[in-house]
């Protein structure tokens, strides 16, 4: 599923493509669940420049003349792709067709994602926006603030730090790569972290996410390393059953709140987490 830093790239990469142009229509398949919550005559109105595009969490905010936005979220399978005019793309749900003729597919095969279209002023007070914790990349991630989103949980770590109500972004890989730069067991709980590894905590989580937005898609493709045949570029996310890249053991799994967590036995010792 794209986390922080490929939604931070999609964000970075709408902004690139309607640099200098304009929004001339949309369309979209409105009997599909990708417009379950949106105001279908909003989003056939949306036009002209892009001129706000914020990110908070995993969702996108987008801003368009007359006061009208958009919220998407990418879901599992969702993504944005810049093509010419007529190019076919499978599963597009929806277009936004610019006045230079190229045309943004947001394409969804499992449509888990979403659009919402919306007046803009409404966007920040959207629950599924206003609920969001602490975003690391817009409201940076101090010591400090790592503590104070999640020092109080008794959840296993991993678990806390994809809670989106605490940190908005992180997810499955992302946590788990941040925990193997920090050398934390995924159980532990943040009541039996000592102050230097909530130091080492928070600067894995800032380095994971800096390594993720140097590593993502290029071009007019948006590309997600989860992909089925996508290279690994992970330290340890998706590694199980293969030398660890730090110590050469051999890299663990289990599940851990409805989801694959990958560890090292060695680096990532069990001393101190939670059964």
């Amino acid at each position: 599923m794209p986390e922080l830093p490929e939604v931070e790239f999609a964000r970075r990469s709408l902004v690139r493509w309607f640099d200098g142009k304009k929004l001339q229509r949309t369309e979209g398949d409105f009997k599909l669940r990708t417009f379950r919550d949106s105001d279908v005559g909003i989003f056939q109105s949306l036009k002209g420049p892009l001129k706000s595009a914020t990110r908070r969490g995993k969702y996108l905010m987008l801003g368009f003349g007359d006061g009208l936005g958009l919220i998407a979220h990418l879901g599992m399978t969702g993504k944005f792709l810049k093509r010419a005019p007529g190019d076919e793309v499978k599963w597009s749900r929806a277009r936004f067709i610019l006045n230079s003729g190229d045309v943004i597919h947001f394409q969804d095969p499992r449509m888990f994602g979403q659009l919402d279209a919306l007046p803009a002023s409404e966007i920040p007070a959207r629950k599924s926006v206003a609920k969001l914790g602490i975003d690391p990349l817009v409201d940076g991630l101090s010591v400090a603030q790592l503590q104070e989103a999640i020092g109080a949980s008794k959840q296993p770590l991993k678990v806390a730090l994809m809670d989106q109500e605490r940190i908005a972004g992180l997810g499955n890989i992302h946590a788990a790569e941040a925990l193997f730069r920090a050398k934390l067991h995924p159980s532990r709980t943040p009541p039996t972290l000592t102050p230097k590894e909530w130091s080492a905590l928070a600067k894995g989580i800032r380095e994971t996410i800096d390594f993720a937005l140097k590593h993502e898609g290029d071009g007019d493709e948006i590309e997600y390393v989860e992909e089925p045949g996508a290279k690994n570029p992970f330290l340890i996310y998706g590694r199980a059953g293969t030398p660890c890249r730090r110590c050469k053991t051999k890299v663990q799994s289990f599940t851990q709140g409805g989801r694959t967590t990958h560890f090292c036995p060695h680096c990532q010792p069990k001393k101190g987490a939670s059964k």
